[in-house]
């Protein structure tokens, strides 16, 4: 299976399908996840041509059980690793919930022709804790939970986390077994240690400046309904710092929806990558354009 070393010495795992002149897109996954999450989106855009890349971070799903780096400046340092390793150039990056403020930082970082596209879907930007500055955030004692759960009852609440992750826990909903069991078999590949030190990474790591530096063109997905990282204090909050970029909300759809909704989400994610603007934006380019997309729309 192919890995990279990083300067640590940690491995991280990689998947790399696709012709090495194609058009490459790199998927970045959420917590406590792997790259298997990509598994829809990596599978439709391998059969329209293009090259796509995922990595399990390090401490999750095949990569490193590492009992250090679990920061986001040392995720993207390992990205950055990875990406000089295959030497991409002008690739797009896809980042889901964790994986979002990821890409927010790597891209804001990463040397010029690098990256052609940002998408941020679900992501935890600009920042998810309640603070004196971000005063309608997420409790600090929720994610004291998280953290207690994880360190004390990992597959016990990993697999009821699936509830909400999914909107399964709405009136109404189509609970998909296998679907929460994939994700609870994503989380056990990887260590309760670097799951428990990421969480304060996607919890309160401020992305505001990594948002304000990106200088490409910018897709927000968010899902309306998502009960893990609520759209007003995220989604919402990062389209309109990043300049330029496009969101789109989908009212109902939950955290999880690259997995419930792939087919709107792929398609979606294709309208905006084959898009011909890839030139890189100067810096005060007018406020995010906002799109709504209902469920019944689709």
């Amino acid at each position: 299976m192919p890995f990279i070393t990083t300067a640590d010495g940690t491995e991280i795992f990689y998947k790399d399908w696709g012709a090495r002149d194609a058009q490459a897109i790199m998927f970045h996954h959420g917590w406590p996840l792997s790259s298997d999450d990509w598994d829809a989106q990596m599978m439709f855009f391998a059969q329209k041509g293009f090259r796509v890349i995922a990595h399990d971070r390090r401490g999750h799903g095949r990569s490193t059980q590492s009992a250090t780096g679990h920061d986001m400046d040392t995720y993207v340092a390992d990205v950055v690793a990875l990406t000089d390793a295959l030497d991409l150039k002008g690739a797009i990056h896809v980042g889901h919930s964790t994986g979002g403020g990821e890409v927010a930082r790597y891209v804001a970082r990463a040397k010029p022709g690098r990256v052609a596209k940002a998408v941020l879907v679900s992501a935890v930007a600009p920042i998810m804790v309640k603070t004196e500055s971000n005063p309608d955030g997420v409790p600090m004692e929720v994610f004291d939970m998280v953290r207690e759960q994880t360190a004390t009852n990992r597959s016990q609440f990993f697999y009821d986390f699936t509830l909400p992750f999914f909107g399964y826990n709405r009136e109404g909903a189509e609970v998909k077994e296998a679907i929460r069991l994939n994700w609870w078999r994503q989380g056990m590949m990887g260590g309760a240690l670097a799951h428990y030190l990421g969480i304060a990474a996607f919890a309160q790591t401020d992305f505001t400046d990594d948002l304000k530096a990106i200088a490409v063109p910018t897709l927000v997905m968010h899902g309306e309904d998502d009960q893990v990282v609520p759209f007003p204090t995220t989604g919402r909050m990062s389209a309109a710092i990043v300049a330029g970029a496009t969101l789109k909300s989908y009212p109902g759809y939950p955290h999880g929806m690259p997995v419930t909704h792939a087919d709107v989400i792929n398609a979606d994610l294709l309208a905006f990558i084959s898009n011909d603007v890839t030139a890189t934006r100067p810096a005060g380019t007018p406020a995010a354009s906002t799109s709504c997309v209902s469920q019944q729309d689709q």
